[in-house]
């Protein structure tokens, strides 16, 4: 025990934020630096994330919506207006184009007069994961390492307070992952980042341990508290034996597991949702109650994000939780409460043991890259998942609200005019004249003889972040730096994990195949599912779990993955001959994009085709898609994916006997 005077340090307080444009955004960020954020941590919007400007098609209807868009150096500038990046601490949750989002950051810095070198913060640049779970990859896995370890190679010698890399398992748990196979998948990423910068020689072997030392990793807590501590505990242990194992790091400080957190979003409820606040609190505990395994920094989700974007009260609720836990408990004035339990030791040590095993395996298979490759970590996610899902809807696991003790009150905190937060209309449109402006007002040729350096950068395998930040400088745009590395890399489609998964028991599924069976008899031959994926939204674990249930019932399932235009997605119903289409869209962009495809469709002539929807989506927008023509809406309250799936039966019964 210490004295009050000697207590610890809390943790970074952050709430991961932004919207609508860089200037709305600053506001919120200054506002909730003054509320007692010491920390920032940047939602960037689709079109940033997988390199697009706003008016190029694949952005459309996703300007804004999921976090900030920042499309050059004028949005970086205006994002940390009268913010001195010198003495913040910023993180941005940026993989794909992680380079570009530095060199604008740094950019941005160097023109604040900020010396580099106490720069201070985190780039995510975790593109493992991003092919198994969050879905904002671009390039293929090759050249995508080799921008991950480009950005390590530049930073720890010009930003050396800088984390270049956070290993993120968030995803991995929200695609599904176990306890075990978020420790393995995440240090077999590490492992596979390593080894290529040891294998490169972009660090000198004298460096190394400092390199490894600014490694950090993000990580998920669920509701099994036990567990979900046990596991960061385990965590710890297992990085500081890797360190000292495999890279022979003797130095203590750069072999200690560093890592942020945010709790599970996915397991917050749209049914009652103010239980959320308690599910929140829980899971926070898991990261902060054991002194050997705490939260370098945490953010929390608002209690009303299973309902749409929270406003700044719903996050600032947030905040106030962890200013409660760090400033009026005595939880920092103790050392590692754990410490010498036998339940806690065994738990840990069990899950130390599961996870060597299945790094074990993957390294047998080659390391991390050949388990992306090969589909094998995507499928084993996908299996989890529906095994998790499978639990909730037979009520194995009771989720408190949604299949136990549904009776409810209706909740005042979620209903009314400004309920959750909406990005108006015009915002994507406004952003267009925008960007068009920037183009006209730069100097033309210096972009293009930046881009051109940036190609040849990329050709020829040096370094690419300084050709990046001179870019930056130049007013080169995020479309243009990410349409120069597709010229170069090329694009990638990520194994999408579904063809092999399956369901075990498959017994309560009799009725609907049985349907299945009836309806395909009616159409003369299998009743045909396209499951779409429209814009660049890249959470896919619901496209996925419902074509998954779609085959298991019986039906022909078409699914190509994410990141397709609607004019994609019409014409492979058109080449398919499908009898129905569902679209997954939670990125908010649902209205604009189910009415682009209901569009085309009508254009082609098949709108007797019945299209469903699911989706984080409001009453009000579910009327509205309702009145476009969509047959049904389905959001997270709709978790029994057989209901669902006897659900799209009927409605394709249904078209039958009416065209019949």
């Amino acid at each position: 025990m210490t004295t009050a005077g000697e207590r610890d340090k809390p943790w970074i307080f952050r709430t991961y934020a932004g919207h609508s444009t860089a200037a709305e955004s600053n506001r919120l960020y200054r506002s909730n630096l003054a509320k007692g954020q010491t920390g920032l941590s940047v939602a960037f919007d689709l079109p940033t994330q997988t390199g697009y400007d706003p008016d190029d098609v694949l952005a459309r209807g996703e300007v804004g919506k999921v976090g900030v868009p920042v499309a050059h150096l004028g949005d970086m500038r205006a994002l940390f207006h009268d913010i001195p990046l010198e003495r913040m601490n910023t993180s941005m949750t940026i993989n794909a184009t992680a380079p570009w989002l530095l060199a604008l950051y740094v950019a941005a810095a160097d023109e604040q007069g900020a010396d580099r070198k106490l720069l201070n913060g985190t780039t995510q640049n975790d593109i493992i994961k991003e092919y198994l779970s969050r879905g904002t990859y671009v390039f293929p896995p090759a050249p995508s390492l080799r921008l991950t370890g480009d950005v390590i190679a530049w930073t720890y010698s010009n930003m050396p307070k800088w984390n270049p890399m956070n290993v993120c398992s968030y995803h991995l748990q929200e695609a599904g992952a176990t306890p075990v196979q978020e420790l393995s998948f995440a240090l077999a990423t590490a492992i596979a980042i390593l080894d290529g910068m040891k294998v490169s020689g972009a660090i000198p072997e004298a460096d190394f341990p400092q390199a490894v030392g600014r490694i950090s990793f993000f990580v998920n807590a669920g509701m099994r508290f036990i567990t979900e501590m046990c596991k960061m505990r385990a965590f710890t242990e297992l990085w500081d034996e890797i360190c000292r194992e495999r890279y022979g790091i003797e130095d203590e400080r750069y072999r200690r597991f560093r890592y942020g957190v945010q709790v599970n979003s996915l397991g917050l409820t749209e049914q009652q949702p103010e239980n959320n606040v308690y599910r929140i609190l829980i899971e926070m505990l898991a990261v902060v109650l054991s002194k050997n395994a705490r939260a370098r920094a945490v953010q929390l989700p608002a209690w009303n994000e299973a309902l749409g974007l929270p406003r700044p009260f719903d996050q600032q609720w947030s905040l106030r939780m962890q200013q409660i836990v760090a400033y009026e408990t005595d939880l920092l004035e103790y050392g590692d409460i754990f410490d010498g339990s036998t339940e806690i030791t065994a738990r840990v040590e069990q899950l130390k043991a599961e996870a060597r095993e299945e790094l074990a395996r993957i390294d047998a298979m080659g390391g991390a890259v050949a388990a992306v490759e090969s589909s094998y970590m995507k499928q084993k996610l996908v299996e989890s998942n529906s095994r998790r899902l499978a639990a909730i809807e037979s009520g194995e696991q009771i989720v408190v609200g949604v299949n136990r003790w549904t009776e409810s009150e209706p909740s005042p905190l979620a209903v009314g005019d400004g309920a959750i937060l909406t990005v108006p209309e015009h915002v994507e449109a406004e952003a267009i004249e925008k960007i068009r402006a920037w183009r006209e007002a730069r100097d033309t040729a210096a972009a293009e003889r930046a881009l051109e350096d940036l190609r040849a950068a990329a050709r020829e395998g040096r370094n690419i972040m300084e050709p990046s930040i001179a870019a930056a400088r130049a007013g080169v745009t995020t479309g243009e730096w990410g349409r120069a590395l597709r010229e170069v890399f090329g694009e990638y489609r990520a194994p999408t994990g579904v063809g092999r998964a399956a369901r075990d028991d498959a017994g309560d599924l009799a009725s609907v195949r049985d349907s299945v069976e009836a309806v395909s008899k009616t159409l003369g031959r299998r009743l045909k599912f396209l499951v779409g994926k429209p814009g660049l939204d890249g959470h896919s674990n619901g496209a996925e779990q419902i074509a998954v249930r779609a085959r298991d019932c019986g039906m022909e399932v078409v699914y190509e993955g994410i990141r397709l235009t609607p004019a994609q997605i019409v014409n492979a119903a058109l080449e398919e001959g499908v009898h129905v289409i569902g679209l997954s869209i939670l990125s908010g962009s649902h209205l604009a994009l189910v009415r682009d495809v209901m569009e085309r469709l009508r254009a082609a002539g098949i709108d007797d085709v019945p299209v469903v929807v699911g989706g984080i989506i409001p009453d009000e927008d579910a009327r509205a898609l309702k009145a476009m023509g969509v047959a049904a809406v389905y959001t997270p309250k709709n978790f029994q994916l057989t209901d669902i799936m006897a659900d799209v039966v009927r409605i394709v019964a249904a078209g039958t006997e009416k065209a019949a």
